[in-house]
């Protein structure tokens, strides 16, 4: 139980890679707040999934991308579970995917302004606690596609790149109060968010990749794990590619 006592808050974890990181960190000792903006049926399943298991977890509706909602899930977190020593920026915006010629701006500027006011508003509402308290990990989930970009991906790759940099100029200015913020990097992974995409495609990723196979939200909820424990105290400022060897650093 490596996270016994510790409050965390994933955002977007009614599904996906969201929801295998709640049962995670849960699975570990945490108490999680699961948060969801559209699908409460889904969030329910969650959490009482993580309740069934032993561990403690609640619900919380939320948009991340605006602020007063932000505001009133930390505080709900805290008043129920007590103050937040993780965050795992988690939840995805979505965006269209088509080549750069026929993209509207209208569909860039809201993938961009919604990924970072997601991070910005969430990290704001937990880090003055931390800072007190002096000590806390926030994990933003990024995307392969921030270092190596696809056709059609163009907005996804700059909101990815922003929320990169981001979290290094984060990790610099909190590391002295005790904080620590890594980012994890997905590469594709079987989500229902990816159900859409060609097999045919998914099988040429799969053929390219060294451990010849798609990524797993269980995958990705596993490198967020050791982000969150006391195993990378003295890990921050750092990017961590989970894609099976497509990209190494």
């Amino acid at each position: 139980m490596i996270l016994r006592g510790k409050v965390a808050v994933v955002t977007g974890s009614s599904r996906g890679i969201g929801a295998a990181t709640a049962k995670i960190l849960a699975a570990n000792g945490a108490k999680v707040a699961v948060n969801y903006v559209q699908n409460r049926e889904a969030g329910e399943k969650v959490v009482r999934e993580i309740k069934d298991a032993g561990g403690e977890a609640i619900l919380i509706h939320a948009d991340v991308s605006v602020r007063e909602q932000v505001v009133a899930m930390v505080k709900k977190t805290e008043a129920e579970l007590g103050p937040v020593d993780i965050l795992v920026n988690n939840a995805n915006m979505s965006f269209p995917v088509v080549p750069f010629v026929q993209f509207p701006w209208e569909g860039f500027e809201n993938k961009l302004l919604h990924e970072m006011r997601a991070a910005f508003f969430c990290c704001q509402a937990v880090v003055p606690g931390m800072i007190e308290r002096k000590g806390g990990c926030i994990v933003n989930i990024s995307s392969g596609l921030s270092r190596v970009p696809g056709v059609g991906f163009i907005a996804h790759t700059s909101a990815k790149s922003a929320l990169d940099a981001f979290s290094k100029g984060l990790a610099l200015e909190l590391g002295p109060h005790g904080i620590r913020v890594n980012v994890v990097a997905p590469g594709l992974t079987n989500t229902d968010a990816t159900a859409h995409q060609p097999p045919q495609m998914k099988e040429a990723v799969a053929n390219h990749t060294p451990l010849r196979r798609l990524g797993e939200p269980d995958d990705i909820a596993g490198a967020v794990l050791f982000y969150c424990a006391d195993w990378s105290k003295f890990v921050t400022g750092t990017y961590l590619p989970v894609c099976g060897g497509s990209q190494m650093t």
